[in-house]
């Protein structure tokens, strides 16, 4: 009886959300129908195993798509975890095409902290079969659940009954209605922050504020904006953050991420783990030249998705920006995860005061979307 009820639980649940979702794209986006279904999975505790975590479970909508207070997230199975933050997703759907910049010298776009997917739908993919997250052993383990799923004939609807005969194909097609939902207007509020408005002369910083943007953008302070940029683009369009490029910031390893104490199944290496990076991408042909080195995450949102960095070693904003500040300088910073390749030239000793810091800080806080114009 308690099986039935759950079931018919998620249905009404699953319908509701269906609703909600389909009834505002219908009008205006023939992927309506592919955006709801994309919603269904997204927030489907059922596609784990063991059951009880979804992709929203560690990517949530009031957090920037990411997980506040985590250091690293459990998985499905609770006494498993990953081995890294989880990065924010509500732009992820914008993230660049992964390429080379022959003129910088670093790799530019993909998916993941080390770019290893070079697709929306690709990344979609993994948490479901990776036995830290979602904890499937198969693609066919996760197309069964599926089947089985209050929503099933949407997803023929969308797809045909024939794509769920061949596992690789009906795969795709769940990564696909996922990654659609995620470039969906109804999966994030884009571009409502603060300072979205500010730079649509709607509202006004204040002092606090415009001083920490000065600083963001100064190439002889901050210089944040080297790798964040934060003005209109050429063609109008809003500033994104980041510019998708890879960089060693010389972060220290984190001591209390507990990845660390997991059997020697998932990590031989135990408490002397060290995360390389973009040098672990199986597209990377030279890694000795990419180690220790991560893509540059978007800053809108940030002051949602505390604790910071690939390892979440920082657990404050100031903390952060502190040690974009005195890296090189203050003997408290332990040394970094990955000596090789740490950026020297872009921080470490920005000679910024603490008065200083804490007005970028300020700055940083008007990235969070959801800003009610007054």
């Amino acid at each position: 009886m308690k099986h039935i009820f759950r079931n018919t639980s998620l249905l009404l649940l699953s319908f509701s959300s269906f609703l909600s979702v389909y009834s505002t794209q219908a009008a205006t986006n023939d992927h309506s129908l592919e955006i709801a279904l994309g919603k269904l999975i997204f927030e489907d505790k059922t596609l784990s195993n063991p059951e009880g975590q979804a992709c929203a479970s560690c990517h949530i909508a009031s957090q920037g798509h990411a997980q506040e207070g985590f250091i690293v997230s459990p998985g499905a199975n609770s006494t498993l975890f990953g081995n890294r933050n989880a990065p924010s997703i509500s732009y992820a759907s914008l993230t660049s095409d992964w390429h080379f910049n022959h003129e910088d010298e670093t790799w530019i776009g993909g998916f993941f902290l080390d770019g290893r997917a070079t697709t929306l739908q690709e990344q979609a993919k993994g948490p479901f079969l990776n036995p830290l997250e979602m904890g499937n052993r198969s693609k066919e383990m996760v197309i069964n659940k599926i089947k089985k799923s209050p929503y099933i004939n949407i997803f023929k609807t969308v797809y045909g009954d024939e794509v769920l005969q061949n596992t690789d194909q009906a795969f795709d097609a769940m990564a696909s209605a996922l990654a659609i939902y995620q470039a969906s207007d109804s999966f994030a509020q884009r571009f409502t922050s603060k300072y979205d408005a500010y730079l649509q002369g709607k509202t006004r910083l204040s002092k606090q504020e415009q001083r920490g943007l000065t600083l963001f953008e100064a190439e002889d302070k901050g210089n944040c904006a080297a790798c964040h940029p934060s003005q209109i683009g050429e063609n109008g369009e809003l500033p994104l953050f980041t510019d998708f490029s890879y960089d060693n910031l010389g972060v220290p390893r984190q001591i209390n991420s507990p990845f660390y104490g997991m059997n020697k199944r998932f990590n031989p290496a135990g408490s002397s783990y060290v995360d390389t990076g973009l040098a672990t991408n199986p597209n990377i042909k030279k890694p000795e030249a990419q180690l220790g080195k991560f893509k540059v995450p978007t800053l809108r949102n940030i002051a949602q998705t505390a604790p910071y960095m690939h390892n979440g070693v920082f657990a404050t904003l100031t903390e952060s920006v502190d040690f974009y500040n005195s890296r090189d300088v203050d003997k408290k910073w332990a040394a970094p995860e990955v000596a090789t390749n740490v950026n020297k030239d872009e921080l470490g000793n920005l000679q910024l005061s603490q008065q200083e810091v804490e007005d970028i800080v300020a700055f940083l806080h008007t990235l969070d979307d959801g800003y009610i114009i007054e």
